[in-house]
């Protein structure tokens, strides 16, 4: 684990960035987002539950895209999950060259929405998403969202 230290102070008990691979096969997505979830969960992230949902959401995208598209050429993959005082940020990284684009909506199309998805779910949290290439010649794609505290009654 590698810790990330806030300007001006210690990091936060929760803070921190966790890597895992995975094969680029089916049984990775629910693994991934059960993974990221237990995560979470395990440090202590005090994030609201819309946030998380989102969050998974993206995970399960991206990892989707990574299996569907990149497996041939990568048949690891890896889900990075940074945490800093205010924000997460999800990535997956494959070792294939292609760097996809979001697709225009196409209402007749049942599928190809994948990252599209990810940009409104980063959106409309006030968040950021990217795709970049990799040293090595791959790709990643990442997400980050903004934070918001779980509310407490």
């Amino acid at each position: 684990m590698v810790t990330i230290e806030r300007e001006g102070g210690d990091p936060l008990p929760y803070e921190g960035v966790w890597r895992f691979t995975a094969p680029a096969v089916d049984a990775s997505v629910p693994q991934a987002r059960h993974a990221v979830r237990d995560l979470l969960l395990r440090q202590g992230v005090p994030v609201a539950d819309d946030v998380v949902q989102g969050l998974l959401l993206i995970v399960s995208e991206l990892v989707t895209n990574a299996v569907k598209h990149a497996a041939l050429l990568s048949p690891m993959l890896a889900v990075e999950v940074a945490v800093g005082a205010e924000w997460i940020r999800v990535s997956v990284e494959d070792n294939h060259p292609y760097r996809p684009t979001a697709l225009e909506n196409d209402y007749g199309r049942t599928g190809g929405r994948g990252l599209l998805l990810v940009r409104e779910i980063t959106r409309e949290a006030g968040g950021a998403c990217e795709v970049e290439h990799t040293s090595t010649g791959g790709k990643v794609i990442w997400a980050a969202l903004p934070l918001k505290p779980a509310r407490t009654y």
